[in-house]
C-alpha cells in the first residue's frame, strides 16, 4: 500500500489600485489561500500468485477385460465379469489368477493339459482387442483348424506387454454358448467395479 501527500502553502495575491483602469472601481481586495494538506491514498495490487497446477493422477499401465459368461442371467444379459491385469501374461493365467471360468466341464486336471497347448480345452472366442494378442502358434494352427479365426487357445495367447494398454471382450466357452448377443450393449467399465475386481498384480 502507497500513500500520497500533496501540500499547497498559503499564498497571498492582492490588486492595487494603479492596476485598476481609472473608470472602475474595485475595491482592495486580498485573495489569501489557507495552507492546506491534501492526501491521496491507494491501494497497489499485489501479483497474483501462479496457481500451483495439480499433478494429474498416474495410471499404471494395464489391460481391461470383459468376460462373457456362455450362460445368460435369469433376466436375458449376459453375465458380464469386468477385470483388469497387467499385460504380458498369458490369458489361461490371467483368467485363472482372476477366478473367471476358463475350461467349463474340462476343469478338473486329468481332464486338461495343463497349459501344455495339445487338450484344446481352454478356447476363448476373443470379440475385441485381437490387436493386443500374440499371433496363433504353431499348436493353435494345428489345433484349431476348424474353428473360426478369432478363436484361440487361452495357453497359448499372451497378452500384450507390461505397458501395454486397451480392453479386450472375451468369450467364455464359446463351444457351449448357447446365445447370441450384442457386446455393444455390453454396461460400461465403472472404476468402482474394475478396482473391486482387478487382478492383483503380484500374482504371475
Amino acid at each position: 500500500m502507497r500513500a500520497i501527500e500533496i501540500y499547497s502553502y498559503g499564498a497571498l495575491a492582492s490588486i492595487s489600485q494603479s492596476s485598476i483602469p481609472k473608470n472602475k472601481k474595485i475595491a482592495h481586495q486580498s485573495l489569501r489561500f489557507n495552507r492546506t494538506k491534501i492526501r491521496a491514498v491507494g491501494t497497489v495490487p499485489e501479483k497474483s500468485s501462479e496457481r500451483a497446477e495439480t499433478p494429474q493422477e498416474y495410471e499404471e499401465p494395464c489391460v481391461k477385460f470383459q468376460f462373457v459368461s456362455s450362460v445368460l442371467l435369469p433376466d436375458g444379459t449376459p453375465d458380464v465379469q469386468l477385470r483388469k491385469a497387467c499385460g504380458g501374461k498369458k490369458l489361461r493365467d490371467i483368467m485363472l489368477d482372476a477366478n473367471v471360468e476358463l475350461y467349463g466341464p474340462y476343469a478338473r486336471p486329468l481332464l486338461n493339459c495343463g497349459g501344455g497347448g495339445t487338450c484344446a480345452t481352454c478356447l476363448v472366442e476373443v470379440v475385441e482387442g485381437k490387436e493386443l494378442l500374440n499371433s496363433r502358434t504353431d499348436k493353435e494352427n494345428e489345433n484349431l483348424k476348424r474353428h473360426p479365426k478369432n478363436w484361440r487357445l487361452a495357453c497359448q495367447a499372451r497378452v500384450g506387454k507390461p505397458d501395454s494398454r486397451g480392453m479386450m471382450i472375451i468369450q467364455q466357452l464359446p463351444e457351449w454358448k448357447a446365445h447370441e448377443w450384442n457386446y455393444r450393449e455390453l454396461p460400461p467399465i465403472e472404476e468402482e467395479e474394475e478396482e473391486s475386481s482387478s487382478v492383483s498384480s503380484s500374482s504371475a
